[in-house]
């Protein structure tokens, strides 16, 4: 069983209050962060035969862009550590709607690469990081709530977005698509707008604020006017690396629980997004007309726009938070499942079933998918965590869609690719429960050794304070026969002298 949630922020979380508006802002910047790369696959077809690409060719607009916006998660995090969430989801907005705005200027895949997959990519990595971390800052008893209402914005804004690209599509081509969705990008500098800062009141006298610092006592204020403090001195004398860690912990890579959360989700992320990126063009090969293929993706998402905040209530009921790892990999384990049922669906009802299946599974993962990081590490060291995961997660996100789409253009059929994605995710749940059911069987082996070691320490202290008690019962009882505990002035009585 996990420990206790807990807080090290060095204040108590409002869980409330302002607070559900810094969620409505997350809802938007995280909801386009996630939902763009999926929304666009609607495009996808019809940029493919302008290019002449492969499907392989044509995935790594989503590859790169979902590598980028992971990949850019450790910069992030320094930027919010440094400056805040808010000024960060502001240029992050700015940048992703900049990118898509220049996309609609491409004439080949690689401008197509860099404006989408790199620069709308990194923008959106600006918006994604600073949106969980400041959902930790306001929230502690309610954070898998709150969670699970801000990862429902992906689902929500990707059921208008479907739809909504197919029409753009219809009436002004991709290129004059992209630019309205450029423009549409710009609400996530309004959303950061939202996050308003929050952390530990330092409350500093206005008389020793106004105060001239020639007129301070220097014993007093520990200030020096001829040399620099010497919490200066130390921090020149600090090395590269532990100015780095202080910004991105480093150590986390020797927390066993990071460790084994990381492992599965490299894992996991192999096959959690080609599924996606390729339903709305297995409708079109399976003969589904565009518009019904596009609305797939809305299916997903109305689904999973439900199941996001319904899994974040039931993870913070008092059965499962102190086993939300195990719920986290069932639902990984889930999420494969359907994948190897896919295949099996060969008309527009079987889809129909396939996404609705899926958008359950995929708002379940997505929904714990950082309450479970926070829970490994704490608040304290979350924005780290969540830097270090996504630069190495961005790996398997880059090669996912490519190879699903490799897959797809050497069999020429889609089920192989569904197959494979299937037993990646399957494999990838089964891995993260045993792992999670050996972390936390260490962990009780752990407290128990530390508590016999406590325990033994108090019975020792006790045993020596009873021993020091009898030693100076037994003094006095000599003293008392001896006739040495007598008052000074009876002592000179008895022998004539003072000594």
């Amino acid at each position: 069983m996990a420990p206790a949630p807990g807080t090290d922020l060095g204040y108590t979380p409002p869980d409330g209050g302002w607070g559900w508006i810094v969620v409505l802002g997350a809802f938007i910047s995280m909801g386009f962060s996630y939902a763009f790369s999926k929304a666009i696959t609607v495009f996808y077809k019809e940029i493919q035969e302008f290019f002449g690409a492969s499907y392989s060719e044509i995935a790594w607009i989503s590859s790169l862009l979902l590598a980028v916006m992971y990949a850019g998660g450790p910069v992030s995090s320094i930027l919010v550590n440094r400056y805040g969430s808010r000024p960060v989801v502001i240029f992050g907005g700015l940048l992703s709607g900049v990118g898509m705005i220049l996309a609609t200027f491409s004439t080949s895949l690689i401008q197509m690469y860099i404006c989408v997959g790199v620069i709308a990519g990194f923008g959106f990595s600006m918006n994604l990081q600073p949106s969980v971390i400041v959902i930790g800052k306001y929230f502690l008893k309610k954070r898998p709530i709150a969670n699970g209402l801000a990862m429902a914005g992906s689902p929500v804004i990707l059921s208008t977005l479907a739809p909504l690209n197919q029409f753009l599509f219809d009436e002004y081509g991709w290129r004059g698509s992209f630019l309205i969705l450029g423009a549409t990008l710009l609400n996530c500098c309004v959303a950061g707008a939202l996050f308003r800062p929050i952390g530990p009141k330092t409350l500093k006298s206005k008389k020793d604020k106004d105060k001239p610092i020639q007129d301070k006592d220097p014993e007093k204020e520990n200030v020096s006017l001829e040399e620099p403090p010497r919490e200066q001195k130390l921090a020149e004398k600090e090395s590269c690396l532990t100015r780095f860690n202080k910004v991105l912990d480093l150590t986390l890579f020797k927390h066993r629980g990071f460790l084994i959360y990381l492992i599965g989700n490299v894992l996991m992320f192999l096959a959690f997004y080609a599924p996606i990126v390729f339903l709305a063009p297995y409708g079109k090969h399976l003969g589904v007309d565009e518009y019904s293929a596009a609305f797939l993706l809305s299916i997903l998402a109305i689904v999973d726009m439900i199941a996001r905040p319904a899994t974040g209530m039931i993870a913070n009921t008092k059965w499962i938070r102190p086993r939300v790892q195990y719920f986290f990999s069932f639902a990984i384990t889930f999420n494969g499942f359907c994948h190897l049922m896919c295949p099996f669906a060969t008309g527009y009802v079987g889809l129909v079933v396939y996404s609705v299946f899926f958008g359950l599974a995929f708002g379940m993962v997505c929904a714990l998918l950082f309450e479970t990081l926070m829970d490994l590490v704490g608040a304290k060291r979350f924005s780290s965590a969540v830097g270090l995961v996504t630069i190495v997660e961005c790996v398997p996100l880059l090669l996912g869609p490519p190879i699903g789409g490799a897959i797809v253009d050497t069999f020429g059929d889609y089920k192989y690719m569904f197959f494979e994605c299937g037993a990646i995710m399957v494999f990838a749940g089964l891995f993260l429960f045993v792992g999670n059911f050996y972390n936390y069987r260490m962990l009780r082996k752990e407290e128990a050794k530390s508590e016999n070691l406590e325990q033994k320490d108090i019975e020792m202290k006790d045993g020596a304070s009873l021993k020091n008690k009898d030693y100076d019962q037994v003094s006095s009882d000599e003293k008392a026969k001896n006739g040495n505990d007598l008052p000074p002035a009876k002592c000179e009585d008895v022998n004539g002298s003072g000594h």
